[in-house]
């Protein structure tokens, strides 16, 4: 399926403009639409390659740039020690709040277009998967996946690096697929084990994929690229969201 590619919006959110990079398919319809969240290098190549997968599986595809009001519209982050410094600062100097008023600003845009059926999923790595995590406890979110979410389990987004995210997760009430690496020293097997407690405890609607694969598996750029784990996982979410969002 042929996709558009080259349209962006500047959202108006309460903390200034947003620009938010959007991917859709070529042909006329409805489609469900989805919040792509980047890792902290924003809108980078390979978070604008998958975009297109999704898209081009049938999906109305928004990506925000989640560090706009530090970071001029349309700014990237390079893959390198640099851009990681500066993406990790950014990270914990930006409020929960604003994080979260930007998912309510993209899903009300979602959900505003002619070209979309209403129906609404979320989807992060890294960083990102986080940000889905949280945007996942607003009520019109029917899919969420989340790739290597840092920091869930210790609480360290945002200004003062003491987020509420485990303990407000009994509000997603979408169908929810939680991916890890296994190699992956960011979120060790303790945290990943505090997550999985905690959402069983609050009887979320769970999928849980732990696999023998590095941080940023999925990033088909880097040493730490595993091609047949991107595969399998990206198929596992494209299956999530058609049966949450395309079939319902």
């Amino acid at each position: 399926m042929i996709v558009i590619d080259t349209e962006y919006q500047d959202l108006t959110t309460p903390s200034g403009p947003m620009r938010t990079h959007l991917v859709r398919p070529a042909a006329s319809g409805k489609y469900p639409g989805i919040i792509l969240y980047s890792e902290i290098f924003q809108v980078t190549a390979p978070i604008h390659r998958a975009a297109v997968q999704l898209a081009g599986n049938g999906y109305i595809v928004a990506v925000p740039e989640v560090y706009h009001e530090y970071e001029p519209l349309g700014s990237v982050l390079k893959y390198d020690q640099a851009g990681s410094d500066r993406g990790n600062a950014l990270k914990t100097t930006k409020p929960v709040k604003q994080y979260d008023d930007d998912a309510r600003v993209v899903l009300d845009y979602l959900a505003s277009r002619e070209d979309c059926s209403g129906k609404l999923g979320v989807m992060g790595i890294c960083m990102g998967g986080h940000l889905a995590f949280r945007a996942a406890m607003n009520p019109q979110v029917r899919g969420a996946v989340c790739f290597y979410a840092t920091d869930i389990h210790k609480g360290g987004l945002g200004e003062g690096m003491n987020d509420d995210s485990m303990a407000r997760s009994g509000e997603i009430k979408g169908e929810l697929l939680m991916v890890w690496g296994r190699q992956d020293p960011h979120i060790p097997t303790e945290g990943r084990m505090k997550v999985l407690n905690r959402l069983n405890e609050v009887e979320t609607k769970l999928n849980w994929h732990e696999v023998n694969g590095a941080h940023a598996f999925l990033r088909d750029e880097g040493v730490r690229y595993d091609p047949e784990l991107a595969r399998s996982m990206f198929g596992l979410a494209l299956d999530l969201f058609h049966r949450t969002l395309a079939v319902g």
